[in-house]
């Protein structure tokens, strides 16, 4: 046991809340628990609780990695993750804002036609 506290109601609805703005429509959040290695120094694995959600061929999750601090990530297969470029969060919000913009970004690039060279 990591004793990392589970999400409480209101970071799930702070979540919930940025997810309803960014896609105009309720997502669905999956609750888990992953295996993190939180002092790059150590081997060891803390089990961490895990917000997940899909939306528009994207895999995201945010990991609660201490009270109040997060990580989190976007995916969309086992070979294409991709971070914010920060370690830790201190407020969800920020985070799952952050997260949201970062891979809208990576989508508009991803979806947008190679420009020829000149």
């Amino acid at each position: 046991m990591s004793g990392i506290p589970d999400f409480n109601d209101t970071e799930l609805w702070v979540a919930r809340s940025a997810l309803t703005e960014r896609y105009g429509k309720a997502v669905a959040l999956e609750l888990a628990d992953s295996e993190l290695r939180l002092d790059p120094e150590s081997t060891a694995l803390a089990i961490c609780p895990t917000i997940f959600w899909s939306e528009r061929a994207a895999n995201f999750v945010v990991f609660k990695v201490g009270e109040g601090r997060y990580r989190c990530q976007f995916f969309y297969g086992p070979n294409e993750h991709y971070g914010t470029g920060r370690d830790v969060y201190d407020d969800i919000g920020e985070c799952v804002t952050h997260l949201l913009q970062l891979q809208a970004d990576h989508e508009s690039r991803r979806d947008s036609p190679p420009r020829p060279n000149t």
